[in-house]
This record gives C-alpha cells, sequence and structure tokens, in this order.
C-alpha cells in the first residue's frame, strides 16, 4: 500500500533505465497511462536521465511532457525540448584530456557527450550495446573529431572496475554510478562538473516553474538517483532498486517490470 502524508503534488522527477524502462528495453503499457493522468491533473513530468537528449531519451522525454524542461546526462544537459533553450554545464577541458589519454592508454570504454552528440572510439561489444540501447546508430571515431561542447565523460566499466575508478580523486568534478537492466554487467561512470547531478538540476527546474520542492516526487532506482532523492519531499524507490536508494526513499513501489513508476504516479495524483 503507497501512502504519504497528506500533500500536493506538482512536479515529479522520473529516471529512465531501471525506473521508466524495464529489462527488455520497453516502457509497461500502463506507465504510459498513468503519466498521462498526472499530467491531465495538471502535474509537471521531467525526465531526469543519465542518458543523453537525443535518441530513445528524447522521445521519452517528449511522452512525458513536449513541451516542457527535461534533464539529461546526470543534471548537466537541462534543455526545453520543443525549443533547445538550454541551461547545461560543461566539463573543465583539462579532465577531458585525461579521460582521452587514459581510454587510449587502458583500452576502457569511453564516451564524450554534448546536448545533442556524443563520441566513442572503442568498437569493444559494450560500445555497441550502450548505441543499442540509446537508440543510435554505432558510428566510432576519433575525440578529436567531436567538435561540441563536453557536458558529460561517461566509463562503461565493469563493477570491479567501475569501484575502482569511483574510489580515485577527480578534484572539481561529480561522480555518479548508474546501471541497466538493458545491460546488466555493465556499470556507467559518469562524470560532471562538481555541484552538477540530478538534484541540482531539479532544484534549478523547480526554481524557475515556482515550484517548492516539498511538494515534488522523485523516482528513481540507481546511485546517480540519490542527489534527486534527497531534495524532494517525497522519495520514492523501485522495488528493483538499489539499496542506498531503498534507503533514501520513503516509499517502495513495485519492480520495473511490473508497471511499478504508474503506482507512484497514480499515488501522486491522489494526494
Amino acid at each position: 500500500m503507497f501512502s504519504i502524508e497528506a500533500a500536493v503534488i506538482r512536479l515529479i522527477g522520473i529516471d529512465v533505465d531501471g525506473t521508466l524502462v524495464g529489462s527488455d528495453g520497453s516502457v509497461h503499457p500502463r506507465v504510459w497511462e498513468a503519466a498521462a493522468r498526472a499530467r491531465a491533473d495538471g502535474i509537471r513530468l521531467v525526465l531526469c536521465s543519465g542518458r543523453p537528449a537525443f535518441g530513445l531519451a528524447l522521445e521519452y522525454a517528449g511522452h512525458l511532457d513536449p513541451e516542457g524542461w527535461h534533464v539529461f546526462q546526470n543534471g548537466a544537459s537541462v534543455l526545453k525540448i520543443n525549443d533547445g533553450q538550454s541551461r547545461s554545464t560543461t566539463l573543465p577541458n583539462h579532465w577531458v584530456g585525461l579521460f582521452i589519454a587514459r581510454a587510449r592508454d587502458t583500452g576502457r570504454v569511453l564516451e564524450l557527450y554534448g546536448d545533442g552528440d556524443y563520441v566513442v572510439e572503442s568498437t569493444a561489444p559494450w560500445a555497441l550495446e550502450h548505441a543499442e540501447l540509446l537508440g543510435l546508430p554505432f558510428q566510432p571515431r576519433t575525440f578529436e573529431s567531436f567538435q561540441a561542447p563536453i557536458v558529460r565523460a561517461q566509463w562503461l566499466l565493469s563493477p570491479r572496475e567501475a569501484a575502482i575508478v569511483a574510489g580515485e580523486p577527480h578534484e572539481g568534478l561529480e561522480i555518479a554510478q548508474s546501471t541497466s537492466p538493458v545491460m546488466p554487467r555493465t556499470r556507467f561512470v559518469g562524470l560532471t562538473r562538481a555541484g552538477i547531478n540530478k538534484g541540482s538540476a531539479l532544484r534549478t527546474l523547480a526554481t524557475a516553474l515556482q515550484i517548492d520542492l516539498k511538494d515534488a516526487m522523485y523516482v528513481g532506482d540507481s546511485g546517480n538517483d540519490l542527489a534527486a532523492l534527497r531534495m524532494v519531499g517525497h522519495p520514492v524507490a523501485m522495488g528493483n532498486a538499489d539499496s542506498t536508494v531503498r534507503d533514501a526513499a520513503h516509499q517502495v513501489v513495485g519492480d520495473v517490470d511490473d508497471g511499478g513508476l504508474a503506482e507512484a504516479l497514480d499515488a501522486a495524483r491522489r494526494l
């Protein structure tokens, strides 16, 4: 039974992988139905994804609110998708250079992202799988060929390697680990400028929309959701969520593959 203290939910932040999108790479039909009901009741629905603002993530954002602001790249890309307005934040150049050198030295899969495109040099299977997950053609090319401002770097690693990389000093950067049920053996280690995360981006949008975060809900399942979960009045974890996410939540809904997000969306309408 889902129950939280009486309030009026005006904004809901929604993670993608493991929250909106299940292990087969699809969104449960009852989630879209619940989202339409919430939107009809005047609740602002904001996609809050580690994914970039193109490919499938952009389609998901359009389903939730085709004229609204949405959060991508763990908060580094904050975009109004109908007209391209941006409140994005770039990575320091010296870190980008270090990451490129390390990727070439170790053979690890590194991706660099702008607001509207990304680049990967590696032809490893993980790089191909991730392009498919994003809904994009797989087109490896040199990092130097990428001319867009870089807002985020991301490593695709094994759990052991991810723990090592996350434990290394990254002065001036924010590190967030995430997973996808579609690529269960891979850990995504995203790096943005320090202070930039899903929580900071959600706060920026709530301020712009004149919504108090105590009247906001956030639904997520992974470590990169923690910053947002800890600042809203109504943090919700998926049934498949990491233990740290469940600990940070006030309530837990069903598994992503059972459309658990719909429970949270419908509960928000009843408050």
